[in-house]
């Protein structure tokens, strides 16, 4: 399998990966570590190679979402190795995805978060290491319950402080941190075992 066709193991290694050792190892998120260790995200590696197919099968993931109680399944990785590498097109993408979950009705129940490889904050400089805290292998759709987003925010009491404090922690990092890391795509040799759901 070639690199620019990775297996889903490999995806889903490089995924596990990141998650475990930046956004959890670096608290970029403080609510991910419980959802991790009690097994609650469920990983899914796309197929499509058109925005049609990737709507499908995001209404698809929105519906197993809301069919599923949150014990089981409280979150979903929308990982996408195979479409939307360009940032632009990516960004352009996610008004479609918003309108699609007006369309569905699930405005208010779901939201989604995005994650990509060359991610940029409009009001950064380009080589600030704050986009760092939404850069992930494979360009990415985080689908989040908008109730849990709520109860987590109300038990953290600080929780407008997530970003700054993330920058600083990026920023104190540099980027010879972050490589040490190894989390990008290909980057999965020495990731720990896979927990939660698959594909």
């Amino acid at each position: 399998m070639s690199a620019a066709n990775p297996s889903d193991s490999a995806v889903l290694a490089a995924m596990q990966a990141w998650l475990s050792r930046a956004v959890i190892g670096l608290n970029l998120c403080p609510f991910a570590k419980a959802v991790q260790v009690r097994g609650q995200i469920r990983y899914t590696v796309s197929s499509a190679t058109d925005e049609a197919a990737l709507l499908d099968e995001l209404a698809q993931e929105l519906q197993f979402l809301q069919d599923s109680a949150r014990h089981v399944c409280e979150t979903t990785l929308l990982v996408l190795p195979a479409l939307l590498a360009d940032f632009w097109e990516f960004n352009q993408f996610l008004q479609r995805a918003d309108r699609l979950l007006r369309q569905l009705d699930l405005e208010g129940v779901f939201q989604i978060a995005s994650f990509h490889p060359d991610f940029e904050f409009g009001d950064a400089p380009a080589g600030d290491m704050g986009h760092f805290s939404n850069r992930a292998p494979y360009p990415t759709l985080h689908l989040l319950r908008e109730d849990s987003i709520e109860e987590a925010l109300a038990g953290f009491p600080d929780a407008a402080s997530i970003y700054e404090r993330n920058v600083a922690t990026l920023r104190a990092l540099g980027p010879q941190g972050w490589q040490a890391l190894a989390v990008g795509a290909g980057s999965h040799a020495a990731a720990p075992a896979p927990t939660g759901q698959g594909t």
